[in-house]
């Protein structure tokens, strides 16, 4: 049973009574909840990598970039354009404030090089989930949601789920007092399998543990299976982009297919452009993922 369905049904007949109540036109109130997108579009920073480690870009423009450039309202950070900042104050108030000058909501940091959360050493898996602290920390002061994870291990498959499973439970649980969510993207190794993150969600059981589909990442394993097979945990959706056909679509992704399945299993949130070709500039990249997301979001409304 669709419960998000259920949630803004009864959602919808609450509102309708108290509109009633208040002598206002129940019509014209809820329309504005009906018109709500079935998603909304943001930003990964990760698209304009290359423009970024040339120095073509400040990491701190970022946010005004998204807004400027791209009409785009949220973004989603990387930690390797700040590696060594995430402890500094001033310098996450200074990312905050020029996100907030814009009007530009900060939703996630991606986290990687900080160690294997699946890790067999306990030790070495101890000191990884440690190392996210400090990020998760960051995230709560720049106002994000989640910090994103990758779910490294080594072993069998079944060792590999209950090692990274014990990682993501300790960090979660303390990320769970900032009221952070800890979200696995499918990113490599045992992680790019949708039957093993999904069992891995099963595992550690807790509310603000969750995943970060990515259409790109499944390598051999069928992408609209996995993406599928995760959506049940899904608090952040990456829409990963290579090149496009004369008509712009995908070529490697049925855009239209992967967000049917997102948007069926209850996804309403943040889609986030993350443009990786080479065949055009980022900047492009970035503008026809956008334009493809919004002609796909037309049609699935429709």
């Amino acid at each position: 049973m669709n419960h998000s369905f259920l949630s803004r049904r009864n959602f919808l007949g609450s509102a309708a009574t108290v509109i009633a109540a208040a002598g206002i036109d129940s019509r014209r109130a809820i329309s504005s909840v009906d018109d709500a997108p079935l998603f909304r579009i943001s930003l990964a920073e990760w698209s304009l990598h290359s423009t970024i480690f040339s120095g073509k870009l400040d990491h701190l423009d970022f946010p005004r970039v998204a807004r400027q450039e791209f009409g785009i309202e949220a973004i989603e950070y990387v930690n390797q354009f700040f590696k060594d900042k995430e402890k500094d104050l001033s310098y996450l108030d200074e990312m905050a404030k020029r996100a907030a000058d814009v009007e530009v909501k900060s939703l996630l940091i991606m986290c990687d090089g900080l160690g294997n959360l699946g890790d067999s050493n306990d030790a070495a898996r101890t000191k990884t989930v440690e190392n996210h602290f400090s990020w998760v920390e960051a995230a709560k002061r720049l106002g994000c949601h989640s910090i994103r994870v990758n779910a490294a291990s080594d072993g069998s498959f079944k060792e590999q789920q209950l090692l990274v499973a014990d990682g993501l439970h300790r960090l979660s649980e303390f990320a769970s007092q900032l009221h952070i969510n800890v979200i696995v993207e499918n990113h490599g190794g045992l992680s790019s399998n949708g039957q093993w993150l999904a069992g891995v969600m099963k595992i550690v059981n807790l509310p603000n543990c969750g995943t970060l589909p990515d259409f790109g990442n499944f390598h051999d394993y069928d992408r609209y299976l996995g993406v599928e097979e995760v959506m049940p945990w899904a608090k952040a959706v990456s829409a990963k982009s290579h090149e496009f056909d004369t008509d712009g679509n995908e070529v490697r992704t049925d855009f239209l297919k992967m967000m049917r399945l997102v948007t069926t299993a209850g996804y309403h949130e943040w889609v986030g452009i993350e443009y990786e070709g080479k065949a055009i500039g980022e900047r492009e990249g970035i503008l026809a993922t956008k334009k493809l997301l919004e002609r796909v979001r037309t049609q699935l409304a429709a």
